[in-house]
């Protein structure tokens, strides 16, 4: 068996996690359709949904990364999407991890799950490029997320999203953002 290629499934405990491809433009609208996801995430429109898909399929096309869809290892059912999307922030190339998990499955795991699989991920494929997440600053479950994958809060930024207590979207809404500290150990000889 050769050394994993960057677009092969990756399994978890729990998850069999593939590259989104076009074919999956159903179960992602299926996803958005989740009332939670979609508060977060939306509103998805069909046409939404199908330009986010053959985009991200060539993402992992052109950058050699993106988003997985994450099944249930043993059932095959839908868990949610997740992984990594290369992005400049601040003038910095990065990658980004992020996780959007169905309605009827959160609060189980599976977002530390598919964001530690994304980690150990960008660590053998890209290990030069540092890993940030962000968030709305009242997106609790997502910031509890990013502190057990051992990320840490490196400041607020300002993009476009949610501002708690105010209905629609805002263009200069703060956000949460983490990095991966990686520390370097050297040895003396």
């Amino acid at each position: 068996m050769g050394a994993p290629r960057g677009n092969d499934p990756v399994l978890t405990g729990r998850l069999r996690l593939t590259p989104v491809v076009v074919e999956h433009v159903g179960e992602l609208e299926r996803l958005y359709a989740d009332p939670l996801v979609a508060r977060w995430t939306g509103p998805w429109t069909p046409d939404a949904v199908r330009e986010w898909t053959q985009g991200m399929a060539r993402r992992w096309a052109e950058d050699g990364v993106g988003k997985w869809m994450a099944h249930d290892r043993l059932r095959g059912t839908l868990v949610g999407r997740g992984g990594l999307s290369r992005t400049v922030l601040g003038g910095e190339a990065v990658l980004e991890v992020g996780w959007v998990v169905r309605d009827e499955l959160t609060g189980r795991g599976y977002a530390s799950e598919i964001g530690r699989a994304a980690l150990g991920w960008a660590a053998t494929f890209f290990p030069e490029l540092p890993v940030v997440a962000y968030t709305e600053v009242h997106n609790r479950a997502s910031v509890a997320v990013m502190r057990r994958l051992g990320l840490h809060s490196a400041g607020v930024i300002h993009r476009e999203g949610l501002v708690e207590g105010r209905p629609g979207l805002h263009a200069e809404a703060p956000f949460a953002l983490y990095r991966q500290v990686l520390t370097m150990i050297s040895h003396l000889v």
